[in-house]
């Protein structure tokens, strides 16, 4: 069903929020749907998902501090911590709520930082401090990214080279295109066969909310694969679970 990494984090998160007394406090959590504009700022190129209307990013406020989570089912909440972390997580609507919530009472409790996504150029700085972040650590490597984001495809691809670069994707307008010389394979049919046929794999943090993540890194241990989660959403889980990510421009503040 796709929560088996979340109930773990929620597992770890209980004993944070006990000791900072947030339990049984009616702190509300609002979201809201952020506009293209207010979430990324006006960045030069038009081909993020988030600025085309495929993906949402939704704001979570907590005590005046706020965190973002991407998003294809953006849900409106407002509640205390404790009904925001018993959510039932079946669902990616929920699953949304849940992480922003949780990456919002971390960064409450000085467990995270940078929860805001970036703005501007900064997504395409990012790129390109993620392909340098690879080369330096993992050398010249075949890479999987999973998950088309045009910045980070496009820099892997020069770094790389287009034949050591394979690409997955849900968003079926994408699949079966090339996109800076990287076929865009089916997401539901080949991440195994992505997996399997690369040194690294690089996925990005929303997949966490859309389901997929336990079974892509099921397949990511049992290639022994390495791996970097990348991106704001992500920052709770990770943290939680010591789990590899990168996320060179996030914001503590718009």
């Amino acid at each position: 069903m796709g929560d088996k990494i979340l109930k773990k984090a929620r597992k770890k998160i209980k004993k944070i929020i006990e000791e900072n007394n947030l339990e049984n406090k009616k702190i509300e959590v609002f979201f809201r749907t952020l506009k293209s504009e207010e979430a990324i700022g006006k960045p030069s190129r038009s081909d993020y998902p988030i600025v085309k209307g495929k993906e949402k990013v939704i704001e979570a406020e907590l005590a005046g501090v706020k965190a973002h989570v991407f998003t294809e089912s953006p849900l409106d909440f407002t509640g205390s911590v404790e009904e925001a972390m018993n959510l039932p997580l079946e669902s990616s609507r929920n699953r949304a709520v849940f992480i922003a919530a949780m990456n919002a009472i971390l960064k409450k409790a000085g467990k995270i930082e940078k929860a805001l996504h970036c703005r501007d150029e900064e997504p395409q700085k990012c790129a390109e401090e993620i392909s340098v972040h690879i080369r330096k650590k993992y050398g010249k490597v075949k890479v999987g990214l999973i998950g088309f984001n045009p910045a980070i495809l496009e820099e892997l691809s020069q770094v790389f080279g287009a034949e050591n670069v394979k690409l997955t994707d849900l968003d079926r307008e994408n699949i079966g295109r090339a996109k800076y010389g990287v076929k865009v394979m089916d997401g539901t049919r080949y991440t195994e066969k992505l997996v399997k046929e690369s040194d690294l794999v690089l996925l990005t943090g929303t997949t966490l909310v859309n389901g997929t993540f336990d079974d892509i890194f099921d397949l990511v241990k049992r290639y022994k694969k390495d791996y970097i989660i990348y991106g704001v959403t992500s920052a709770g889980v990770c943290a939680l679970l010591n789990l590899e990510r990168v996320c060179f421009f996030g914001r503590d503040s718009l």
